[in-house]
C-alpha cells in the first residue's frame, strides 16, 4: 500500500530502537546492561502516585480542555515565576502529551517548505526528523568538546539567512550533558533579537545539574527575548515520570493558541489523571529530586573518571542531564575477527554483541565520533558495563 511521501523523510527513534533491542535480548536470557535508555531509573515519588490514584477515585477520568486543565496551567505559571524568574499568563501555556509532543506541535505551527531551522550538533535525535517532516531544512552547526559543546555566537550569526526561521537550543543537553551559562545565553539572545529569530528552548533537564551549575531560562533574560522564545519543559525527567506523558510549552499566546487548535484535532487533551499528578509534582518538595540528582552525580563522576582512563577514549565532564558522550574515534577503523568498525554504529553493534552492553551511536546525534552512555542505571551496572567496554575495546586492532 502506498504511503504518503512525508513519512519517507522520518526515521524511527534510534534511542527507542536500541532500548527495544536490549529488552528483546534480555528476554532471551542474555545479561544485557542497557545504557541506551533516556529515562531515570528511579520510581515516581509516592506522593505523586497517590495523587493520581486519588484523581481516579474522585472521577477525574473525563475529557479536559485540549490544552490542559486551567489549574495545571496556573501551577505551571507559578512554577515558572518561582523557579525560572519569568512571568507568563495561562493563555501563554499549553500542556501536551510529553515534551516531544510539544516540540512536534511547535514544528507544525511554525515551519513549512522553504524555512531553515538552526540546530546545534550534537542534537537530540528527534529535532532533525521533526523539522524535516514539516518541510523545513535543518541547518546543522557543529560544536566542539573543547568548547564544552556550546554554540559559538559568531558561528550562529554567520549562518542566519533570509530563510532562517528558528534556533533550537537544549540546555542541559541530550546527548552531551552540556549546559549554557547565563553569559552564553545573553550573547545568543542578542543575536536572536537583532535578526528576529525565534528560539525553541528545550529545558526538560533543567533540574538535573551538578557542581552548583545554575540553570537559566533564556526567556527570563528580557521581555523582548521572551516574546521570541518558546520554552519547552515537562515532568518526565525531573520527577521520573517518563510514562505519564506530560510536557508543556510557554510562549506567545498566538502560537500557543495555534498549537491548541492542532491538539484539539489530534490528541485532544493530555491524560486527565497525569495532569492531576503533574500538579502535585510541580507544587511539591524538591527533596526527591535532590536525592536523585545526588545519585546521578555519583555515577557521573565515576563514569567520567573511568572512561578517561581507557586508552584512546576522551570524555567530557558534563554539568547536566544523565549522559556521557565520549569520543571513541581512536577505535573507528579498527577490526575484530575481520569486521571493521567503519562508524560508531558498527562499534555499538560490536559492543552489544561482544560486551552485551546497549549504547547509542553518535550518528544519531550528528556526532559520528562519539557514543552516548546513559548513567540512568545503578552504579553497580555502570561499573560492570564500563569494565566490559574496556575489555571489548582492547580486542579491536
Amino acid at each position: 500500500m502506498k504511503l504518503a511521501k512525508r513519512i519517507l523523510s522520518i526515521q524511527p527513534s534510534p534511542t527507542l530502537a536500541i532500548s527495544a533491542k536490549a529488552k528483546a535480548l534480555k528476554a532471551k536470557g542474555l545479561p544485557i546492561i542497557d545504557l541506551g535508555v533516556g529515562e531515570p531509573d528511579f520510581d515516581t515519588p509516592q506522593k505523586i502516585k497517590e495523587s493520581a490514584i486519588q484523581a481516579i477515585l474522585e472521577g477525574w477520568t473525563k475529557y479536559t480542555p485540549s490544552g490542559g486543565f486551567p489549574e495545571l496551567k496556573n501551577v505551571i505559571c507559578e512554577k515558572l515565576r518561582r523557579e525560572n524568574k519569568v512571568e507568563y499568563d495561562p493563555s501563554e501555556i499549553i500542556v501536551s502529551c510529553g515534551a516531544k509532543h510539544s516540540l512536534f506541535n511547535i514544528c507544525q505551527v511554525l515551519f513549512e517548505e522553504g524555512d531553515e531551522v538552526i540546530i546545534p550538533a550534537p542534537y537530540w535525535v528527534s529535532y532533525v526528523d521533526q523539522v524535516v517532516f514539516h518541510g523545513a531544512t535543518p541547518v546543522i552547526l557543529s560544536t566542539r568538546m573543547e568548547d564544552q559543546f556550546l554554540l559559538n555566537p559568531q558561528e550562529l550569526e554567520r549562518h542566519i539567512g533570509p530563510k532562517t526561521r528558528a534556533l533550537i537550543i537544549n540546555t542541559p543537553s541530550n546527548p552531551t550533558g552540556a549546559a549554557y551559562p547565563k553569559d552564553k545565553l545573553e550573547a545568543i539572545a542578542e543575536i536572536a533579537l537583532r535578526h528576529q529569530l525565534l528560539i525553541i528552548s528545550d529545558e526538560i533537564y533543567e533540574k538535573i545539574t551538578y557542581n552548583g551549575f545554575n540553570h537559566v531560562s533564556l526567556s527570563s533574560l528580557s521581555p523582548a527575548i521572551k516574546s521570541q522564545t518558546l520554552l519547552v519543559n515537562g515532568v518526565s525527567k525531573s520527577f521520573a515520570m517518563t510514562g505519564w506523558r506530560i510536557g508543556y510549552t510557554a510562549g506567545p499566546s498566538n502560537i500557543i493558541q495555534a498549537m491548541d487548535n492542532i491538539q484539539s484535532q489530534s490528541t485532544s487533551n493530555p491524560t486527565s489523571i497525569s495532569q492531576k499528578a503533574a500538579i502535585t509534582a510541580l507544587q511539591g518538595s524538591s527533596e526527591g529530586i535532590n536525592e536523585m540528582v545526588k545519585e546521578f552525580d555519583r555515577r557521573r563522576r565515576f563514569g567520567v573518571e573511568q572512561l578517561n582512563q581507557i586508552r584512546g577514549v576522551v570524555c567530557f565532564n558534563p554539568p547536566g542531564a544523565f549522559y556521557l558522550f565520549p569520543d571513541v574515534s581512536k577505535y573507528l577503523g579498527r577490526s575484530f575477527q575481520g569486521k571493521k568498525m567503519n562508524n560508531s554504529s558498527d562499534l555499538v553493534e560490536f559492543l552489544l554483541e561482544n560486551a552485551q552492553i546497549a549504547l547509542v551511536p553518535g550518528e544519531a546525534f550528528g556526532a559520528p565520533k562519539h557514543i552516548r552512555i546513559s548513567y540512568a542505571t545503578s552504579l553497580e551496572n555502570l561499573k560492570e558495563a564500563l569494565k566490559r567496554l574496556e575489555q571489548s575495546l582492547s580486542k579491536l586492532s
